[in-house]
């Protein structure tokens, strides 16, 4: 009997965000093999040997690495987490001027090996990276999309379950737009169980919760900063919430992520333009946008986030 097909998933980039995505995928038995591409040769074999050294207890899943592109040839899953650091005085548009030239490296590079692949970005700015890759990959807009605000979801939901005494993943709530500053959580749809979320906190006693709304919206907005400043980077949050999604891919779940994508013809937008919104995650990548009833003031904010994203998007030179 043939052996069955097997999942092959590539991370480009090994720095901290692409190595905890690395790990979260394996632990999570999410593939077969594991390719990783970089062009620090050196950091990338210390990481690709660390990891080899462990794969006894990891399903005795392959793991590759090379400054070549040929080794992530016939992925499901790219993973795009590669990208420059922002320099002092930068503007947000100089910085992704030089991602896009990174981008335009990286991306024939992956569809050439892997045409067939779903490609998920994460670099930063995340919106607007996945925009450019889509642009540059000339492959079919479901295929191509950003982990956005699915940790900005992620980490909505986590505050919500502290305060209210839930598990987070019984929360049904999401945050929506840009990741970053001008994120939009979706308050008049958040519940637990079905149950609206400030008819549940009055039911436990909390009074007057949508007073509390603005604190945790900024403490989800603001955290990535705050454990920045504490360990220097954050990794371990996108690289969980990675796998997630890969997850739904490689098993085609069709769950719910708030994933970046192309919003045309959405919610009433006719720009070009990447940002988050709940979608349904296959196989094939996203299946379809789930459209959110959202509250005068929702959709105020989130139509101003979608511009802030496109005042960026068309500044570009691709």
């Amino acid at each position: 009997m043939a052996d069955k097909a097997r999942t092959k998933i590539t991370v480009v980039g090994a720095g901290q965000v692409g190595m905890a995505c690395a790990i979260s995928i394996l632990t999570q038995k999410l593939c077969d093999e594991l390719a990783i591409v970089d062009v620090m040769v050196d950091k990338l074999r210390g990481e690709v040997l660390d990891l080899q050294h462990g794969t006894v207890w990891l399903h005795n899943a392959k793991v590759i690495g090379s400054d070549d592109y040929a080794v992530s040839a016939d992925s499901k899953v790219v993973i795009i987490t590669a990208g420059a650091r922002q320099r002092v005085g930068e503007s947000r548009l100089e910085l992704c001027q030089r991602n896009v030239e990174i981008f335009k490296s990286v991306v024939p590079n992956v569809v050439k090996y892997s045409p067939n692949c779903v490609i998920v970005v994460i670099s930063n700015p995340a919106d607007v990276m996945t925009y450019v890759t889509w642009k540059l990959s000339g492959l079919p807009v479901s295929r191509v999309f950003g982990t956005g605000t699915s940790l900005d979801t992620s980490r909505f939901r986590h505050m919500l379950g502290e305060r209210l005494g839930v598990g987070p993943s019984s929360i049904g709530a999401f945050v929506i737009g840009e990741h970053g500053d001008s994120s939009v959580p979706v308050w008049s749809s958040a519940n637990i169980g079905g149950v609206p979320i400030d008819v549940y906190a009055h039911s436990i006693g909390i009074e007057n919760f949508q007073e509390e709304y603005k604190n945790i919206h900024t403490q989800v907005v603001e955290s990535a900063m705050e454990i920045i400043k504490l360990k220097g980077y954050t990794n371990w949050g996108i690289g969980l919430t990675c796998a997630g999604i890969v997850g739904a891919i490689v098993r085609n779940s069709r769950s719910v992520h708030a994933v970046s994508t192309l919003v045309q013809g959405s919610y009433g937008i006719e720009d070009e333009v990447f940002v988050s919104v709940p979608c349904s995650v296959g196989a094939a990548g996203v299946k379809q946008i789930v459209g959110l009833q959202l509250s005068d003031s929702e959709r105020s904010a989130f139509l101003a986030s979608v511009n802030a994203v496109w005042g960026v998007s068309q500044g570009l030179k691709l």
